[in-house]
Protein backbone atom coordinates (compact mmCIF):
# COMPACT_ATOMS: atom_id res chain seq x y z
CA UNK A 1 0.00 0.00 0.00
CA UNK A 2 2.80 2.47 1.36
CA UNK A 3 6.09 2.14 -1.46
CA UNK A 4 8.98 4.07 -0.67
CA UNK A 5 11.84 4.80 -2.86
CA UNK A 6 14.40 6.99 -3.97
CA UNK A 7 15.52 8.76 -6.86
CA UNK A 8 18.69 10.25 -6.90
CA UNK A 9 18.30 13.06 -4.36
CA UNK A 10 14.04 12.65 -4.34
CA UNK A 11 12.54 10.54 -2.20
CA UNK A 12 8.92 8.96 -3.67
CA UNK A 13 5.99 8.43 -1.19
CA UNK A 14 3.57 5.60 -3.45
CA UNK A 15 -0.29 5.14 -2.41
CA UNK A 16 -0.27 1.90 -4.09
CA UNK A 17 -3.55 0.09 -3.75
CA UNK A 18 -5.74 0.78 -6.30
CA UNK A 19 -8.00 -2.40 -5.84
CA UNK A 20 -9.16 -0.24 -2.84
CA UNK A 21 -9.26 3.48 -4.33
CA UNK A 22 -5.58 3.68 -2.46
CA UNK A 23 -7.90 3.72 0.33
CA UNK A 24 -5.60 3.35 3.66
CA UNK A 25 -6.13 1.03 6.44
CA UNK A 26 -4.70 0.96 10.01
CA UNK A 27 -1.51 -0.74 9.28
CA UNK A 28 -0.55 1.27 6.46
CA UNK A 29 -0.77 4.72 8.42
CA UNK A 30 1.31 3.10 10.48
CA UNK A 31 3.43 1.93 7.45
CA UNK A 32 3.32 5.61 6.31
CA UNK A 33 4.75 6.76 9.80
CA UNK A 34 7.51 4.45 9.19
CA UNK A 35 8.44 5.60 5.93
CA UNK A 36 8.32 9.16 6.49
CA UNK A 37 10.76 8.52 9.64
CA UNK A 38 13.24 6.33 7.23
CA UNK A 39 13.33 9.57 5.01
CA UNK A 40 13.39 12.15 7.86
CA UNK A 41 16.74 10.28 8.69
CA UNK A 42 18.50 10.01 5.80
CA UNK A 43 19.97 12.99 3.47
CA UNK A 44 17.21 13.65 0.44
CA UNK A 45 16.99 16.93 -0.79
CA UNK A 46 12.69 16.84 -1.36
CA UNK A 47 10.34 14.29 -1.05
CA UNK A 48 6.71 13.89 -3.98
CA UNK A 49 3.69 12.26 -2.36
CA UNK A 50 1.63 10.62 -4.94
CA UNK A 51 -0.48 7.92 -6.08
CA UNK A 52 0.07 4.75 -8.63
CA UNK A 53 -3.41 4.48 -9.35
CA UNK A 54 -4.54 7.05 -12.08
CA UNK A 55 -7.44 8.81 -11.75
CA UNK A 56 -7.57 8.69 -8.00
CA UNK A 57 -5.33 10.02 -5.40
CA UNK A 58 -6.77 8.55 -2.04
CA UNK A 59 -10.52 7.67 -0.76
CA UNK A 60 -8.83 8.77 2.25
CA UNK A 61 -9.43 6.38 5.22
CA UNK A 62 -10.53 2.77 4.81
CA UNK A 63 -14.37 2.85 5.57
CA UNK A 64 -14.27 -0.89 5.26
CA UNK A 65 -12.53 -0.80 8.80
CA UNK A 66 -15.04 1.30 10.03
CA UNK A 67 -17.09 -1.44 11.35
CA UNK A 68 -14.63 -2.70 13.94
CA UNK A 69 -14.95 0.82 15.27
CA UNK A 70 -18.50 0.92 16.75
CA UNK A 71 -18.37 -0.96 19.67
CA UNK A 72 -15.24 -1.18 20.03
CA UNK A 73 -13.47 1.48 22.02
CA UNK A 74 -9.62 0.54 21.75
CA UNK A 75 -9.73 0.05 18.36
CA UNK A 76 -10.95 3.94 17.59
CA UNK A 77 -7.86 5.09 19.14
CA UNK A 78 -5.75 2.40 17.87
CA UNK A 79 -7.34 4.29 14.23
CA UNK A 80 -7.04 7.75 15.40
CA UNK A 81 -3.44 7.16 16.69
CA UNK A 82 -2.38 4.94 13.36
CA UNK A 83 -3.76 8.13 11.50
CA UNK A 84 -2.49 10.84 13.56
CA UNK A 85 1.35 9.36 13.67
CA UNK A 86 1.12 8.77 9.63
CA UNK A 87 -0.19 12.85 8.87
CA UNK A 88 2.33 13.94 11.85
CA UNK A 89 5.39 11.79 10.41
CA UNK A 90 4.78 13.62 6.76
CA UNK A 91 3.95 16.82 8.39
CA UNK A 92 7.50 17.21 10.42
CA UNK A 93 9.57 15.75 7.25
CA UNK A 94 12.54 18.34 7.73
CA UNK A 95 12.57 18.57 3.95
CA UNK A 96 10.03 19.96 1.81
CA UNK A 97 6.81 17.46 0.70
CA UNK A 98 5.14 17.78 -2.63
CA UNK A 99 1.89 16.35 -2.73
CA UNK A 100 0.73 15.38 -6.65
CA UNK A 101 -2.62 15.50 -6.96
CA UNK A 102 -3.86 14.16 -10.05
CA UNK A 103 -7.76 12.64 -9.34
CA UNK A 104 -9.66 12.27 -6.45
CA UNK A 105 -8.16 12.94 -2.59
CA UNK A 106 -11.25 12.29 -0.15
CA UNK A 107 -11.70 12.17 3.79
CA UNK A 108 -8.23 11.62 5.55
CA UNK A 109 -6.47 12.07 2.02
CA UNK A 110 -7.34 15.65 2.44
CA UNK A 111 -5.75 15.83 5.58
CA UNK A 112 -2.41 14.28 4.29
CA UNK A 113 -2.10 16.86 1.08
CA UNK A 114 -2.41 19.63 4.49
CA UNK A 115 0.73 17.86 5.99
CA UNK A 116 2.55 18.61 2.90
CA UNK A 117 4.44 22.11 1.81
CA UNK A 118 3.31 22.17 -1.56
CA UNK A 119 0.05 20.79 -3.59
CA UNK A 120 0.03 20.67 -7.12
CA UNK A 121 -3.53 19.62 -8.76
CA UNK A 122 -3.89 17.78 -12.38
CA UNK A 123 -6.73 18.33 -14.17
CA UNK A 124 -8.87 16.04 -13.17
CA UNK A 125 -7.88 16.51 -9.19
CA UNK A 126 -11.32 16.52 -6.93
CA UNK A 127 -11.08 17.32 -2.87
CA UNK A 128 -13.50 16.71 -0.46
CA UNK A 129 -13.41 16.58 3.47
CA UNK A 130 -16.47 13.86 3.88
CA UNK A 131 -16.78 13.01 7.80
CA UNK A 132 -19.83 15.03 8.44
CA UNK A 133 -21.64 12.55 5.42
CA UNK A 134 -20.74 9.45 7.74
CA UNK A 135 -21.64 11.11 10.98
CA UNK A 136 -18.22 11.64 12.36
CA UNK A 137 -16.00 14.36 12.72
CA UNK A 138 -12.30 15.44 11.47
CA UNK A 139 -9.23 15.28 14.30
CA UNK A 140 -8.56 18.40 15.66
CA UNK A 141 -5.01 19.13 14.37
CA UNK A 142 -5.95 18.51 10.39
CA UNK A 143 -9.21 20.78 11.10
CA UNK A 144 -6.19 23.88 12.49
CA UNK A 145 -4.40 22.67 9.05
CA UNK A 146 -7.32 23.19 6.92
CA UNK A 147 -8.63 26.66 8.68
CA UNK A 148 -4.80 27.49 8.54
CA UNK A 149 -4.49 27.01 4.65
CA UNK A 150 -7.81 28.23 3.59
CA UNK A 151 -9.23 30.30 5.95
CA UNK A 152 -11.79 29.54 8.44
CA UNK A 153 -14.78 30.25 5.64
CA UNK A 154 -13.51 27.83 3.00
CA UNK A 155 -12.71 25.48 5.99
CA UNK A 156 -16.09 25.30 6.99
CA UNK A 157 -18.21 25.34 3.97
CA UNK A 158 -15.88 21.94 3.21
CA UNK A 159 -16.30 20.58 6.15
CA UNK A 160 -19.72 21.02 7.01
CA UNK A 161 -21.15 20.50 3.17
CA UNK A 162 -18.46 18.29 2.50
CA UNK A 163 -18.87 19.30 -1.39
CA UNK A 164 -16.21 18.41 -3.66
CA UNK A 165 -13.83 21.21 -4.46
CA UNK A 166 -12.06 20.79 -8.33
CA UNK A 167 -8.53 21.68 -9.16
CA UNK A 168 -9.37 25.32 -10.26
CA UNK A 169 -11.46 26.21 -6.89
CA UNK A 170 -8.35 24.38 -5.09
CA UNK A 171 -5.55 26.91 -6.44
CA UNK A 172 -7.89 29.86 -5.63
CA UNK A 173 -8.74 29.65 -1.93
CA UNK A 174 -5.27 28.03 -1.62
CA UNK A 175 -6.11 24.38 -0.59
CA UNK A 176 -3.44 23.74 -4.13
CA UNK A 177 -0.42 25.76 -4.87
CA UNK A 178 0.03 24.66 -7.96
CA UNK A 179 -2.04 23.87 -11.59
CA UNK A 180 -1.03 21.77 -14.25
CA UNK A 181 -2.57 19.80 -16.95
CA UNK A 182 -0.85 16.65 -15.02
CA UNK A 183 0.35 17.07 -11.59
CA UNK A 184 3.07 14.37 -11.17
CA UNK A 185 5.47 15.77 -13.97
CA UNK A 186 5.01 19.34 -12.64
CA UNK A 187 6.25 18.33 -8.59
CA UNK A 188 8.85 16.41 -9.98
CA UNK A 189 10.39 19.68 -11.94
CA UNK A 190 9.73 21.37 -8.44
CA UNK A 191 11.19 18.83 -6.81
CA UNK A 192 14.34 18.83 -8.96
CA UNK A 193 14.78 22.39 -8.58
CA UNK A 194 14.61 22.25 -4.92
CA UNK A 195 17.24 19.11 -5.40
CA UNK A 196 19.52 21.82 -6.94
CA UNK A 197 19.97 24.15 -3.85
CA UNK A 198 21.88 23.43 -0.72
CA UNK A 199 20.07 21.39 0.85
CA UNK A 200 20.78 22.75 4.99
CA UNK A 201 19.43 25.82 3.89
CA UNK A 202 16.04 24.53 2.71
CA UNK A 203 15.19 22.57 5.87
CA UNK A 204 16.50 25.87 7.63
CA UNK A 205 13.99 27.70 5.34
CA UNK A 206 11.63 25.00 5.88
CA UNK A 207 12.00 25.32 9.82
CA UNK A 208 11.40 29.10 10.17
CA UNK A 209 8.36 28.68 7.31
CA UNK A 210 7.08 25.86 10.23
CA UNK A 211 7.51 27.94 13.07
CA UNK A 212 9.07 31.81 13.02
CA UNK A 213 9.30 32.34 16.39
CA UNK A 214 11.07 29.16 17.51
CA UNK A 215 14.48 29.58 19.24
CA UNK A 216 17.49 29.57 17.72
CA UNK A 217 16.90 30.67 13.93
CA UNK A 218 18.69 34.09 14.08
CA UNK A 219 21.73 32.18 15.06
CA UNK A 220 21.17 29.84 12.87
CA UNK A 221 20.89 32.44 10.08
CA UNK A 222 23.76 34.12 10.96
CA UNK A 223 26.05 30.48 10.77
CA UNK A 224 24.72 30.18 7.42
CA UNK A 225 27.68 32.69 6.34
CA UNK A 226 30.45 30.38 7.87
CA UNK A 227 29.63 27.22 5.94
CA UNK A 228 31.89 25.75 3.14
CA UNK A 229 28.29 25.37 1.17
CA UNK A 230 27.97 29.12 1.05
CA UNK A 231 31.22 29.87 0.51
CA UNK A 232 31.26 27.14 -2.77
CA UNK A 233 28.02 28.74 -3.79
CA UNK A 234 28.80 32.43 -3.24
CA UNK A 235 32.23 32.10 -5.40
CA UNK A 236 30.41 30.28 -8.14
CA UNK A 237 27.96 33.20 -8.79
CA UNK A 238 30.40 35.68 -8.53
CA UNK A 239 32.31 33.78 -11.23
CA UNK A 240 29.47 33.85 -13.38
CA UNK A 241 28.55 37.47 -12.79
CA UNK A 242 32.00 38.15 -14.08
Amino acid sequence: MIRSARDGAIALLTLDRGNARNAISIDAWDALADAAAAIAASDVAAVILHSAMPGMFSAGADLTEFPTLIDDPAQRARFRSAMARGIEGVAALPMPVIAAVDGGCFGAAVALTLACDIVVAGDGAVFATTPAKLGIGYPAGDVARLKARVGEGQAATMLFTGERVDADVALRIGLAHRRADHAEPVAREMARAISANDRDAVRLLKSVLRNPHAPGHDRAFEDAFASVAFAERLEAFLGGRR
